[in-house]
C-alpha cells in the first residue's frame, strides 16, 4: 500500500509563525540598554567615579609599543564598545605561561564590558608565522594541528570559565554586549578563494614594504630563506584582523612582544579593504572613530635576564598533563623577591593597593615568601581552578612543614586526554567498546546507551554525509550506531580519533598497531584476556605448576636419598619428615570457598 502524502498545507496552517517582529523588538531594546549603560560607563570614567581600562593597562606595565595614539585610543574606548582580539597559532599541544601574558589585558577589557575575542589559528598554524626565527618550523601534520586545536580549545574554554568566577569574586559582573568568544580562523580562511585574495589584497599590496621588513631581511640573510607562505603570513593575518573588524566590530589587536610588525602589517590591510570597498552598503566610516588599533605586551624577563615561563630550559606549561598544577605553584613560589610585585601586577586581577599591602607584609619576613604563595595562588586559580590552586597550596604548606606525608604528588583532576589504542579495536569494535576503552564510558552498556541518547560526539565535518574533520577546523557530530569498519572514516591521517562526552570530556585517541600495543604492555578496559578472572585462573594454573615441579624435585631426592640407604650411607625419611618436605599443593579453588590468591575476588 503505498504512503499517504503528508498534509503539507494543514501542518503549515497549524504552525504558529515564527515571531520575526517581536525578535527584532528584543534586539532594539537589548541594543539601545547597552548604549545607555556604556553612555553612564563613559560619564563615570569622565568624572572619575570609575578608572579607564586604559589606564589599568599603563600602571600594571601591560603597554609596550601601541599602533595608534593613547589619547584617540582612550577617547575611542569611552565613545564606544569596540572589541579586541588576541591570536594563538596551534603550534604546540598547550599554551604556556608566556601565551597568558597578553591574555591577561583581554581579561580586563572583558571585566569592563568590552566584547573581546581569543582566537585559534587553526589555518595560519599549517604556514607558521616566521616572526623571530631563522629557521623554518616544521609542518605540521593534518593529525597534530587537529590535537593540538583540540586540546588549546578546551583548555582555553576553562580558563575563561574560571576568569569568568573570579571577575565575579572582585565585582565584575559579565554583560550581554561584552561577551567573550572563542573562533578559529579556519572557518573564514579555508572558504576564502585565492582569486578574491588576490583580487581584493594582493592588488594593493607592495612588495618593497613587505621586504623591508626586519623579520624578513634577517631570515633572508642569516637564517634559511623564507618561503612564499612565510612571506604572506602577515598577509593572512591581517586578513583574520579585517574578517573580525568587518563581521564582529572588532578594532583592537592585541599581540606578544614580537607582535608589534603583525599587527602594524595587520592595520594597514584592514585600512586597505575598508578604503577600497567598492558596494556602497559594506562600506565604513574612515574617521579616526573607526580606524583599527592595537598593541603589545613587554617580553619578561626575570631578574637573572633570562625568559619568563621556562624552568631548566624547559616551557611552564598550562596543560596539567605536562606540567602538573603542583610544578606550576612551585614555579612561581620560587620567584626572586625583586619580581615578584611585577608578576603580581601582571598575572593577578588584585587591586594595586592591596598589592601594596601585600608587599608591606611580605617585607617583614621575606622568608615566608608572603607574595610568592599569594602569587602562586591566583595563577593557579586562573588556570586550574580555585579548588586545584587550594590544593596545591596544603601540598606546599606541608611540604614546608616537613611532615612525614609531604611528598608533593603531580595532581590530574581529569584524565589525560591523549591515550593510545590497538588498530584492532578501533577498527574492529563497536563504539560502544571505543567508548569504554577510552574512559567516556563506565562499561559497554553505559557506552550503548550514549551512542543511543547521541550523548557522545566525534570530531567530524557535520551534516548527514558524515566525514573526517576538514585540517584546521574542530566541528563535532553525534556518534550513530554503525558498522565497526566505518569508523575509520573519522580517522585524521589515519592514526587519530577525537572523541567527546559533554562539555569538556574529550580523548584524543592515537591508534597503533597491534603488534606496538602488545609490546607496550598497556592494557584498555575491557581488554580480551585480561579480566579479573581470567588473571585469577592464570595465577592458579602457574602455582599448580610450580607446585608439580616442586613435588618432582623432590621424588627425584627421595629416590637418590634411598639408594644412598641401600649403601648404608643414609636412612629413608620418616612420615614425619615427608609431611614437612613435600609442598602440599593448595591451588585447587572451588566457587564459594577462600580464594587462595590474595586480593581476587
Amino acid at each position: 500500500m503505498p504512503l499517504r502524502p503528508l498534509p503539507a498545507m494543514a501542518f503549515l496552517q497549524a504552525c504558529e509563525p515564527f515571531p520575526f517582529e517581536e525578535l527584532r523588538v528584543e534586539c532594539r531594546r537589548l541594543v539601545a540598554s547597552a548604549e545607555k549603560d556604556w553612555a553612564a560607563r563613559a560619564k563615570d570614567i569622565s568624572a572619575g567615579r570609575r578608572q579607564h581600562v586604559w589606564d589599568i593597562f599603563d600602571e600594571r606595565g601591560f603597554i609596550k609599543d601601541v599602533a595608534g595614539r593613547p589619547e584617540l585610543i582612550k577617547e575611542l574606548i569611552l565613545k564606544k564598545r569596540i572589541g579586541a582580539y588576541v591570536g594563538i597559532d596551534p603550534t604546540a599541544e598547550s599554551l604556556h605561561i608566556g601565551h597568558l601574558l597578553p591574555l591577561m589585558p583581554l581579561f580586563w577589557l572583558y571585566f569592563n564590558g568590552l566584547p573581546t575575542t581569543t582566537l585559534i589559528g587553526g589555518a595560519t598554524a599549517r604556514v607558521g608565522d616566521p616572526t623571530g626565527r631563522l629557521q623554518s618550523r616544521e609542518t605540521l601534520s593534518n593529525a597534530d594541528v587537529a590535537k593540538n586545536i583540540t586540546k588549546i580549545h578546551y583548555q582555553l574554554k576553562k580558563i575563561w570559565a574560571n576568569v569568568q568566577s573570579i571577575g565575579r569574586k572582585y565585582g565584575h559582573e559579565g554583560e550581554w554586549a561584552g561577551r567573550p568568544y572563542l573562533k578559529n580562523n579556519n572557518m573564514w580562511l579555508n572558504s576564502l578563494p585565492l582569486y578574491d585574495f588576490l583580487k581584493r589584497l594582493g592588488r594593493h599590496t607592495r612588495i618593497g614594504p613587505m621586504l623591508s621588513r626586519e623579520t624578513v631581511k634577517r631570515k633572508m640573510n642569516e637564517g634559511d630563506g623564507m618561503s612564499f607562505a612565510e612571506f604572506t603570513y602577515p598577509l593572512l593575518q591581517g586578513w583574520d584582523f579585517w574578517h573580525l573588524y568587518s563581521k564582529n566590530s572588532v578594532q583592537m589587536q592585541i599581540g606578544g612582544s614580537d607582535q608589534y610588525g603583525n599587527i602594524v602589517a595587520g592595520i594597514d590591510i584592514v585600512k586597505t579593504c575598508r578604503d577600497t570597498e567598492t558596494a556602497e552598503y559594506l562600506k565604513f566610516p574612515s574617521d579616526w572613530s573607526h580606524d583599527p588599533i592595537g598593541f603589545t605586551v613587554p617580553l619578561l624577563t626575570d631578574s637573572s635576564g633570562a625568559k619568563f615561563g621556562k624552568s631548566a630550559g624547559n616551557a611552564v606549561w598550562l596543560d596539567n598533563t605536562l606540567t602538573a598544577p603542583f610544578e606550576l605553584y612551585g614555579y612561581f613560589v620560587r620567584r626572586p623577591d625583586e619580581d615578584v610585585e611585577n608578576l603580581l601586577k601582571l598575572f593577578t586581577f588584585l587591586p594595586l593597593p592591596d598589592i601594596s599591602r601585600l608587599m608591606a607584609l611580605h617585607g617583614e619576613n621575606v622568608a615566608r615568601r608572603i607574595a610568592q604563595h599569594v602569587l602562586a595562588f591566583e595563577v593557579t586559580s586562573l588556570i586550574h581552578g580555585p579548588e586545584v590552586a587550594l590544593r596545591e597550596q596544603m601540598q606546599h604548606q606541608l611540604m614546608f612543614g616537613k611532615s612525614p606525608s609531604s611528598s608533593p604528588r603531580a595532581w590530574s583532576p581529569r584524565p589525560r586526554e591523549t591515550i593510545k589504542l590497538p588498530e584492532s579495536l578501533v577498527n574492529g569494535k563497536s563504539m560502544a567498546r571505543i567508548l569504554y576503552a577510552c574512559g567516556l564510558a563506565s562499561s559497554t552498556s553505559d557506552g550503548t546507551r550514549l551512542v543511543q541518547n547521541s550523548g557522545a560526539y566525534v570530531a567530524a565535518s557535520p551534516g548527514p554525509h558524515k566525514q573526517r574533520l576538514i585540517p584546521g577546523s574542530l566541528d563535532w557530530t553525534p556518534i550513530k550506531t554503525w558498522y565497526p569498519s566505518d569508523t575509520a572514516r573519522f580517522l585524521i591521517d589515519g592514526r587519530i580519533l577525537i572523541l567527546r562526552k559533554g562539555k569538556y570530556n574529550v580523548r584524543i585517541i592515537e591508534v597503533i598497531s597491534d603488534e606496538e600495543w602488545k609490546e607496550s604492555g598497556m592494557t584498555y578496559p575491557g581488554e580480551p584476556y585480561t579480566g579479573k578472572l581470567r588473571q585469577v585462573l592464570k595465577a592458579l594454573k602457574e602455582e599448580k605448576a610450580l607446585d608439580e615441579e616442586g613435588a618432582l624435585e623432590h621424588d627425584e631426592e627421595f629416590s637418590e636419598g634411598s639408594e644412598e640407604g641401600k649403601n648404608g650411607t643414609n636412612s629413608p625419611p620418616s612420615p614425619s619428615e615427608l609431611s614437612t618436605t613435600i609442598p602440599i599443593s593448595t591451588s585447587l579453588w572451588v566457587p564459594g570457598k577462600a580464594n587462595p590468591i590474595k586480593g581476587a575476588t
